[in-house]
């Protein structure tokens, strides 16, 4: 979801696939096609990281980083070079886990199999209200770089708009971004949660110093489908921003795992209580689909968010859910498809509760 961000690395050699994990890109979809987003090239999709280091919503436990390490691992190895974060993801004691880790497992990529593949590590900075100068903003934008132990960001990003509820903090922010910008430690700038009025506001600022807005993550997904999101779509064609799109599965509701019946333990279980009940539309037709196309209705969640030009940002904890995803990536739907989906989601009554950080 992201109340949730990009490093570029670059490694030596050519990639070699892990011979434990062969899965490989089919040819339709070549793992060297790259799609721009401001300076970057980067994959068409990324890999989201909030669960890693979340224990509350997520139960991230530290057993699991072997195998989180094989997820990056596998997600390189066939093409994926977007990898999203921020400094506020991880709970409690591991608070900041996620850009540790993602800078652990860079390392160790690099020197087990010495890459030459660039990957954008995208990472976002919280907008906590003790942040009110540039140079804060600044010194929180260093600290993501000694977590992950890396010299430059590829993609630093305003986590969310202060416009809602501390308007005085805005600017400051803003001229956080300008600042990190300016003095290298990002190669470009992006906002998360902002709404179209506020996005054309902050767009027009950074312009005017010089620095182009290069992404605008926001939650869009066929659950999410909503005027806004789409405004937000057509401004971003407009100016040439990327968007990019995280839960694409709906926190998990469009993989078609979860019913009234079967719930997700924690937060997650209240919500999907309320909104799993009005998706039936949508569900039938993603299912329908996938059969079809012989994919999983997650791939065809995902790839429909390819189709409508954003790069979507599913979450991954194992290898099953890397290898599934991946799979959304070697094929597109058709404009049929596509509009059947659609109309699925206008006739199901329920919608994915909006991020209350996102402005207008």
């Amino acid at each position: 979801m992201a109340l949730s961000a990009s490093c570029c690395i670059v490694a030596s050699s050519n990639i070699n696939p892990l011979p434990s994990f062969p899965f490989r890109l089919p040819s339709l979809w070549p793992s060297t096609q790259k799609v721009k987003m401001g300076p970057l090239s980067v994959s068409p999709m990324g890999f989201g990281t909030w669960a890693w280091g979340n224990q509350i919503l997520w139960g991230y436990k530290e057993s699991m980083d072997d195998d989180l390490q094989q997820v990056f691992n596998m997600a390189v190895d066939n093409g994926v070079n977007l990898f999203d974060t921020a400094d506020s993801y991880g709970t409690g004691r591991f608070n900041g886990q996620s850009e540790k880790l993602l800078g652990k497992f860079i390392r160790d990529f690099r020197e087990k199999k010495g890459s030459r593949s660039k990957i954008v590590i995208a990472t976002k900075f919280a907008a906590y209200p003790w942040r009110l100068t540039p140079g804060q903003f600044v010194n929180a934008c260093r600290a993501s770089l000694d977590r992950m132990q890396i010299e430059q960001i590829g993609i630093g990003q305003l986590h969310w708009s202060t416009a809602n509820y501390a308007p005085f903090q805005e600017l400051a922010l803003w001229d956080g971004l300008v600042a990190m910008y300016d003095k290298g430690l990002v190669q470009a700038v992006g906002v998360s949660n902002y709404g179209p009025k506020q996005l054309l506001k902050i767009h027009a600022y950074l312009k005017e110093r010089g620095v182009p807005l290069c992404s605008a993550q926001v939650q869009f997904s066929l659950l999410s489908m909503g005027e806004e999101q789409l405004e937000i779509k057509s401004i971003c064609d407009s100016l040439g921003i990327r968007v990019i799109a995280y839960s694409p599965l709906g926190l998990g509701m469009l993989t078609g795992k979860y019913s009234s019946s079967k719930l997700p333990t924690g937060p997650r279980g209240l919500l999907f209580k309320q909104i799993l009940p009005g998706l039936d539309p949508l569900l039938s037709s993603l299912r329908e689909i996938a059969n079809k196309r012989r994919k999983t209705m997650s791939q065809v969640a995902i790839n429909w968010c390819i189709s409508k030009g954003t790069i979507p940002i599913p979450g991954v904890k194992s290898i099953t859910q890397a290898e599934e995803n991946l799979g959304a990536l070697d094929w597109r739907l058709s404009s049929d498809e596509i509009l059947q989906l659609e109309y699925a989601a206008q006739e199901s009554p329920r919608r994915m509760i909006q991020n209350i950080f996102q402005t207008r």
